[in-house]
This record gives C-alpha cells, structure tokens and sequence, in this order.
C-alpha cells in the first residue's frame, strides 16, 4: 500500500478551501490511501459550534472529498462532524470510487475540551480491508489508551490511522506514545495531525508515520505537508514473529 498522511494547515478556512488545498497536494502521488487530521472538514480550534456544522455521513463533505477521491484514484479518511440522531466527532474513508467505506465515531471525548458538550460518544470500534490491508480506525485521544492500538491489533488490523488535533503543549504523545503503540502492537501507525494555528492555538505538526518495529518512517514538521511511504503485511508478520507480544499477552 502506498500511504500518506496529510498535514493541514488551513486554520481560519472553509470546506472548499480546505478541498483546494488537499487537491493540490495530492497531485502526483498516486497514493492507495491519504490519511487527514480530526475534523479536517471544520477545522478543530473554531469559532462556531461543530453541532451547527454537522453533516450525515453522505452529506456535503462526503461529496467534496470524494469528487477528490475520484480524480486522483485514491482512498481518503478525513474527520468531520457528523450529524445523526446526535452528532459526533468522527472519521470516514471514502474509497477510491467515491463510495463510502467505513465511519468511525470518537468514543471519548478529549478531556477538558468543548467536546465533551458538542459531541456523542462512540460506541465500537472501526475496521475495513483496503488494498489488501486490515485497516482499523481511531481519533485523537483513542489512541493514548493501550488498549485501542492491542484491540485493533488482535481483530487483525495490519494498520491503524488516527486522525488527530494535537497542540504544542503535547509532544510526548505523538513523539512517545504514538510509536509505542506501533512498535508493541506490530502494526503501521499513521497519526495525522494540523499544522500552524488555528484561532489562538498553535498545533504541534509532527504527523508520523511509523513501522511495526517502532521506526518512524516519515515525520512532519510544524506546517503544512504530505508525508508518503510504502507499507506492507510483511513487515507485520515479521514484527510481530520477532516479538510475540499479541501472543504472550495473554498469560498476564
């Protein structure tokens, strides 16, 4: 699979812009998935309330992204509102055809944060094949419990994306414990993040993405940026022979 992760920097700009941007920074790359940050279609740091601003899972920035999913033949998770019976902070692939593949809905709130008002929790996890790979999904928060990344890793996912909104004032996360997630689950980790500010926050940037063994592949700076790698199976199966952690796991 040909992965990338999409840093946005589009603090204070609307859906098309955002779009615009996107666009332009696939171009060329051929890629089978590109990974977004949480809320890409809003913006995380915003003025308005996300609940005035969601939309179902098939709506407005369904259609946008995957006009853009078409001309370039590629698959796109982007994080957006969504609006059902409640609204939540979720995550949706939508394939290379433009069809939708799989939502993910965050099932906890960021602590301290207007989520805890403005959305819904989630209820399950998300998973899906796409091109050849078992893909699961997280956001944000999720992925700073063990037991997401070693719950995805035991339903057999060989990668797990997890859009994120993470500011300067949390390096430890994705410089720690995003490739420690990667490395005691032996599975690919994408974490894509923002980039610059946004209203009065300054993201940290630092998307990654990260191997099986724990090596980061490819890391983002502080602004925008498309950070691309080829992943695979084998570095999966090869990982997690090495170091049966999924295995002995169970006698703990």
């Amino acid at each position: 699979m040909r992965l990338g992760v999409y840093q946005a920097a589009s603090g204070g700009l609307g859906f098309d812009a955002r779009l615009a941007r996107l666009d332009a920074a696939l171009d060329g790359h051929s890629l089978d998935l590109a990974v977004c940050p949480e809320l890409f279609a809003t913006g995380y740091h915003i003025e308005a309330n996300h609940r005035d601003l969601g939309a179902p899972s098939d709506g407005l920035y369904a259609s946008g992204i995957a006009e853009l999913a078409k001309r370039h033949g590629t698959a796109i998770a982007y994080g957006y509102p969504e609006a059902a019976e409640q609204t939540y902070n979720a995550a949706a692939i939508v394939g290379a055809d433009g069809a939708l593949l799989a939502n993910h809905r965050k099932r906890l709130a960021s602590p301290g944060s207007f989520e805890e008002t403005s959305f819904a929790n989630g209820e399950a996890p998300t998973l899906l094949d796409l091109a050849g790979m078992r893909v699961a999904m997280a956001i944000c928060y999720e992925i700073e419990f063990p037991e997401t990344a070693r719950g995805a890793a035991l339903a057999g996912a060989h990668l797990l994306i997890v859009p994120t909104a993470l500011v300067e004032a949390w390096p430890v996360v994705a410089e720690r414990v995003v490739p420690a997630r990667a490395f005691e689950n032996g599975l690919w980790l994408a974490y894509a993040n923002h980039g610059g500010r946004e209203l009065n926050h300054t993201y940290l940037g630092g998307s990654r993405i990260v191997a099986p063994d724990g090596r980061e592949m490819a890391i983002a700076g502080p602004g925008e940026e498309l950070l691309v790698t080829e992943i695979d199976k084998g570095s999966v199966t090869a990982a997690r022979e090495r170091l049966p952690y999924l295995r002995d796991c169970v006698f703990l």
